[in-house]
């Protein structure tokens, strides 16, 4: 007979027989503990930096238009509240080079009621007291019918002309239109610019499109902020939705695995088939149809995405990556139907353990609330931190000078020596900005910021993980279900998770966030250097982040099976680290074979509730549906609520889902250890029950190399039979 460990090579010595081992073990002490304490010092340091960000910052930036001196337009409790609109003395300004860099227009912006509707110069309209009152609305405070026009003009106080305008993103725009083939503004195509010339009307072209590439960001984000206000009920009631349909799906599984593994199967090839004949029958619709056959390179980028869906190559791609899914789905489930069979027999085997354990299919909302948290705290001290700048106002000339785009103070510009130098230069608002050390280091702390948003949201999803693997394993070593069990397996596992573990879970998300904070550093690099780089410089940076994208990957697996192991036998995550990869190089065809194959199938589960959900959104915002024609909300992009879904739909499915593939993961990992540990017999049973014992046994005597995983005297593998336990009897 073999020694032992003679077959295990360089996999590590397997797991001797204990008969006083009978589940996770209660008797643990604590582990990692200097990274608790770094853990919660990072945290109490991540509290200091929001409370700092609160303290400091002001969200009014990224809300309201600002004029020349800093005042935000429209804010509630100012006496700006009831000007909501920016206005524009000179928008033609705006067609200098200089406003795509600094992204403020060199001409004086102030907050008006509404935007001005007729065309006026101040020489004709101060020889009318009816017009000069309408005129000065649109002029500084302190504007009065006994200054001249020349003192008007000289001091900045009034625009020379008013032109026909209207809000655009909160600001004054004029009122372009084409009749023609000419540019006119309002219903002219010629105006006088207010000192006695006349003007073309295209020559407020620049300076509009200069001032709306400044705002287009801004433009495109308040579109979508608008459709989020308006559809924001509907998008709830599509995740209130998709969560209720994971539950029942995953309630199902419970009672009727294998017959809901095939019709999940069934209805995503029903599915994506569906998505390719209505990708095909919109191709074929737009046959025909003017500008339909645009390319995609030939329209370019369009913050309208619902301008792709008028072309027919849109389709036909939608068609061709849907068509290879479905082949792939489908090629897969043949070659790999035998396997199948066995990741059905798994899948009922964990539909057992979350039957004794209900109360874990509640788990994933708790952790979707403390997720909900983590993302909260970091998008407030993110929007905080970004507006926690002072305002920065520069010196902007129209005739040559010295001091131009130097900072200064507009409270004293009138009196400075700037202002005796250059007479025509105003003090303007530019940017927010800083140059003190907070501001220096603002870079720094939004840094840190994203980087402690990375622990936490991988130190809860660890958590989570770590929780179920405990409830998961203290069914599976039970002798008698569910007498031999907790009373409360959740709250049990997330006792000892907490009290012994922290350390450990600090320490496993620490080293993915530090991977993850890398990835996100390389691409911030990526997008520095991408007008600069060289063809060695790019091809680096490429074969990096695919590096540390399989790193990240490989982590993830290994970190998920080392918290299996720390719930279990209460060591340290370096030790459950070794200890668990060992063990799955000793079962490396079970863990290809098995594990994965069921990863597979509930993957297609996710799948088909995002299709089905994803489906029905489609047809209730675009308003495809006549019942739903009046009830859809009016959206600039249809496709936000949609994306919106879709994405929450797979986040909810996922986590409903990762219940089963913890619970896998966790049955898999002690039938590994529990064929280590006993043979079998009467003195040393098998945990696993006999149904499913068989088939894995089968699955692993069909590789030769599996053969070694156990060794009777005889030398051949053999698997002895026993009674049934008591819940297989039930």
């Amino acid at each position: 007979m073999p020694e032992d460990g003679e077959f295990y090579g360089k996999n590590g010595e397997p797991r001797k027989y204990d008969p006083n081992f009978k589940g996770p073990i209660q008797n643990r002490g604590c582990t990692d503990i200097v990274c608790c304490i770094l853990f919660v010092i990072a945290i109490l340091a991540y509290i200091a930096v929001g409370i700092l960000a609160w303290s400091q910052g002001d969200p009014r930036k990224v809300i309201y238009p600002t004029d020349s001196i800093g005042q935000f337009c429209g804010q509630a409790g100012t006496p700006l509240a009831n000007k909501p609109v920016l206005f524009y003395f000179n928008i033609m300004k705006c067609a200098s080079p200089m406003v795509l860099l600094e992204f403020q227009c060199p001409t004086t912006q102030m907050c008006v009621e509404k935007c001005p509707d007729k065309f006026m110069t101040l020489v004709k309209a101060y020889s009318n007291r009816k017009d000069f009152d309408y005129y000065k609305t649109f002029c500084k405070e302190g504007v009065s019918d006994t200054m001249g026009i020349p003192t008007l003009l000289s001091l900045g106080l009034c625009p020379a002309m008013l032109t026909p305008s209207r809000p655009f993103t909160r600001r004054c725009f004029p009122a372009l239109g084409l009749a023609g083939g000419v540019v006119t503004v309002g219903n002219n195509s010629h105006f006088d610019d207010g000192s006695g010339n006349m003007r073309d009307a295209k020559d407020l072209v620049d300076g509009v499109k200069n001032a709306t590439v400044v705002i287009e960001a801004r433009q495109t984000v308040m579109k979508i902020f608008e459709d989020y206000t308006q559809s924001w009920y509907w998008i709830l009631i599509g995740l209130i939705i998709a969560m209720l349909t994971s539950l029942l799906f995953i309630v199902l599984l419970r009672f009727l695995a294998g017959i809901m593994v095939w019709i999940m199967i069934a209805l995503l090839i029903v599915v994506l088939g569906y998505g390719i004949f209505h990708c095909y029958m919109e191709y074929a619709h737009l046959k025909g149809e003017a500008g339909a056959n645009v390319t995609l390179q030939e329209l370019g980028f369009q913050t309208d995405f619902t301008v792709y869906l008028q072309i027919r190559q849109t389709w036909l791609a939608f068609m061709i990556i849907l068509a290879i899914m479905e082949v792939i789905i489908i090629l897969l489930l043949i070659f790999l139907r035998k396997r199948l069979l066995i990741a059905i027999a798994l899948i009922k085997e964990a539909s057992r353990a979350i039957g004794h354990v209900m109360s874990s299919l509640f788990y994933p909302l708790f952790t979707f609330l403390l997720l909900a948290i983590v993302i909260a705290f970091w998008a407030v001290t993110a929007v905080f931190l970004s507006t926690s700048n002072e305002p920065i106002y520069k010196i902007f000339n129209e005739t040559e000078c010295d001091h131009s785009r130097k900072t200064c103070d507009p409270a004293n510009y009138s009196t400075s020596a700037e202002k005796a130098r250059c007479p025509a230069s105003e003090c303007l608002f530019a940017f927010y900005g800083g140059e003190t050390a907070y501001h220096k280091y603002l870079i720094s702390l939004q840094f840190y910021n994203v980087f402690l948003f990375f622990w936490c949201a991988n130190f809860v999803t660890a958590m989570g993980q770590m929780t179920l693997a405990g409830a998961f394993a203290s069914y599976y070593w039970a002798a008698v279900k569910p007498d031999d069990m907790p009373a409360f397996p959740i709250f049990s596992s997330l006792g000892r998770s907490l009290r012994y573990h922290t350390g450990t879970l600090a320490f496993g998300s620490l080293i993915l966030s530090i991977i993850q904070i890398i990835r996100v550093f390389l691409e911030y690099l990526d997008h520095k250097l991408k007008g600069a780089q060289n063809k060695f410089t790019k091809f680096l940076l490429c074969c990096m982040k695919c590096c540390f994208w399989c790193l990240e990957k490989c982590i993830k697996f290994l970190n998920r099976n080392a918290y299996i192991m720390v719930a279990m036998y209460g060591k340290n995550f370096c030790t459950s680290a070794k200890d668990a990869f060992l063990l799955l190089m000793r079962n490396m065809i079970r863990v290809a074979v098995l594990d994965k194959m069921t990863d597979f199938l509930l993957f297609l589960g996710k799948l088909l509730i995002v299709g089905l959900v994803g489906i029905f959104a489609f047809f209730f915002f675009s308003g495809r549906v006549k019942a739903f024609e009046n009830t859809a909300p009016n959206l600039h992009y249809y496709w936000v609520p949609i994306l919106t879904v879709v994405v929450g739909s797979y986040l909810i499915a996922h986590g409903f889902f990762s219940v089963y593939a913890m619970c896998v993961d966790t049955l898999f990992l002690c039938f590994c250890e529990d064929l280590e540990r006993n043979d079998g017999s009467a003195a040393r049973p098998y945990y696993i029950s006999s149904t499913l014992r068989e088939i894995l046994w089968k699955s692993a005597a069909e590789d030769p190399s599996a053969s070694s995983a156990r060794q009777q005297d005889d030398g051949d593998v053999q698997l002895k039979r026993q009674p049934p336990r008591e819940e297989e009897a039930a």
